[in-house]
């Protein structure tokens, strides 16, 4: 069998070549174009008198501004005609037909008008060399094809192929799925690339569409790897329709796929809806209850380390090993550390403190590994109130699934970092928890597993303590900060368990005040 961790690039195909059989597609090309483009970029419109370019022009603009009946005129003497598109973003319509000269765009301060808009441009031949994205459209007359027919040549350069050809391909699979007609209403992201998509028919029915692109490997870390490979980060798109395939089939409430282009990364999916497992005073009871019985049975379960994604291609689902979890470890002195706290740390005391995680963890390594969702959290769980049970649990966000501890998705459930949860809450939930694995397993051991959770449940907090600052300190996301205070709370509970002494007193010489007991008392997972 085929292993799908690292698929390869579909190839790229040749310029897309089109028939335009009357206007209305030369329009419809037009909106199809416009959702590709961003700030900065050149649409460059090429052809003979005639050929449509004016036309194509005039869609681009009504699309982009949200307005149908939008009055574009061509800009043949006036050389170049601003607009403004939705969202506040610039657009310059320019027509170098009648340009004398490059000298002319300097008078009318063409580079500083284009600078950050979408321009486009008929004639472009007449345009001085410019980088960045361009998206290239060759449009000609054929009346072979019938009386007002037109042959459009689009390509694109500057990375601007990329998203032509994947536009293509969302185009292709939505058509295939049923789905071709519906609104697209852009979701909002996560803290990944990928990004998702709201379809909605005119009668109202929905579908998500997921664009996850294969991951390209990123620069080596450590040892030859890149971060993704250490940490078992998904690769493609593959992993999260074997991992969604294999919950479904278990009876849990994963979407449906209706469509998928595993080349590009596309799915199309079964809207769960949005009825969140929390409102405006925290995590609700119930519903955090039955997503802790959901782990219960999932985690009583023998559950393989291979699923199947398409006919000939298996996924081979991670392990969550040390060489991972000291790694996302790690991620808290190189950048909470001295980005938050302002600690420069010295070399002894983060080999220290790595030493003391190895230590630690290989009491959290699993006899028996299970499916770990990494993601169990409440951003990734929704309430479905009209089916029964567990089922009432939606299940999104998951490709990134390894073979790991039972306990760390239940930690991620309990220590959720968008919601504070008392320490009375938390080991209320860690009762239900062991009552129903005690149920499905007799032998069940609680207080091996209470140990495991500690353990998880710091490396948990440590690891997104980093990954938080990160997401500020370099990728100038500083939303996630305000997380903070309840993350460095949950790990001052675990840090009070004693298998964490020794981390414990590492932080007390090393970033004190973190590792104080929490505000609320009884945060023993044994007790």
């Amino acid at each position: 069998m085929q292993e799908a961790a690292a698929p390869a690039q579909p190839a790229a195909p040749p310029a897309w070549e089109i028939v335009l059989p009357e206007e209305s597609a030369t329009e419809d090309l037009g909106h199809f174009l416009a959702d590709l483009l961003l700030p900065g970029d050149l649409v460059a419109l090429s052809g003979g008198l005639g050929g449509g370019k004016t036309t194509l022009a005039r869609a681009l603009i009504r699309a982009l501004t949200g307005e149908p009946d939008l009055d574009v005129p061509s800009p043949t003497f006036t050389l170049v005609q601003p607009y403004e598109a939705r969202g506040g973003r610039a657009i310059v319509h320019a027509d170098l037909y009648r340009l004398r000269g490059a000298d002319e765009l300097v008078e009318l301060g063409f580079d500083e008008m284009t600078e950050n808009a979408i321009t486009l441009v008929e004639w472009p031949e007449r345009l001085p060399p410019r980088d960045g994205p361009t998206l290239s459209v060759d449009l000609a007359l054929r009346p072979e094809f019938g009386e007002g027919s037109r042959f459009a040549r689009i390509d694109g350069s500057g990375g601007m192929r990329t998203r032509l050809d994947r536009a293509r391909a969302v185009h292709r699979l939505l058509m295939r799925s049923g789905w071709g007609e519906a609104e697209r209403i852009p979701m909002q992201g996560d803290a990944s690339t990928r990004a998702y998509e709201r379809l909605r028919k005119p009668d109202g029915t929905s579908a998500i569409l997921a664009i996850s692109p294969p991951r390209a490997d990123g620069p080596p870390v450590r040892d030859g790897k890149p971060y993704s490979a250490i940490v078992k980060l998904a690769e493609s798109v593959h992993a999260f329709v074997a991992v969604d395939r294999g919950l479904r089939a278990l009876g849990f409430s994963a979407p449906r796929i209706y469509g998928e282009d595993l080349a590009h990364g596309l799915l199309v999916l079964e809207d769960l809806g949005t009825e969140p497992v929390v409102d405006g005073n925290g995590a609700r009871s119930e519903r955090y209850a039955e997503a802790t019985r959901l782990l219960a049975k999932l985690h009583a379960m023998e559950l393989p380390g291979v699923l199947p994604v398409a006919e000939g291609i298996d996924h081979v689902l991670p392990p969550y090993d040390l060489e991972a979890l000291l790694f996302e470890a790690e991620l808290m002195p190189e950048w909470y550390a001295p980005a938050i706290r302002g600690v420069a740390l010295a070399p002894e005391a983060r080999s220290e403190f790595l030493a003391l995680w190895a230590e630690a963890l290989r009491g959290a390594i699993p006899e028996r590994p299970t499916w770990t969702l990494r993601d169990y959290h409440s951003p990734n769980l929704i309430w479905l109130p009209e089916r029964a049970g567990l089922e009432r649990i939606g299940l999104i966000d998951f490709q990134d699934a390894v073979m790991g501890h039972p306990a760390y998705d239940v930690a991620s459930l309990l220590q959720d970092a968008r919601v504070d949860t008392s320490a009375e809450f938390e080991l209320r939930l860690l009762g239900l928890y062991a009552r129903e694995r005690r149920a499905r397993e007799p032998d069940f051991d609680v207080q091996g597993f209470a140990r495991a959770y500690a353990l998880l449940a710091a490396q948990r907090a440590t690891k997104i303590l980093g990954i938080f600052a990160r997401l500020d300190k370099r990728d100038g996301k500083p939303g996630y900060l305000a997380h903070l205070p309840r993350i460095e709370g949950y790990l001052a509970r675990n840090l009070a368990h004693p298998a964490l002494t020794r981390l414990r007193l590492w932080h007390e010489a090393h970033l004190p005040g973190l590792a104080q007991a929490a505000a609320d008392p009884g945060a023993d997972p044994e007790a």
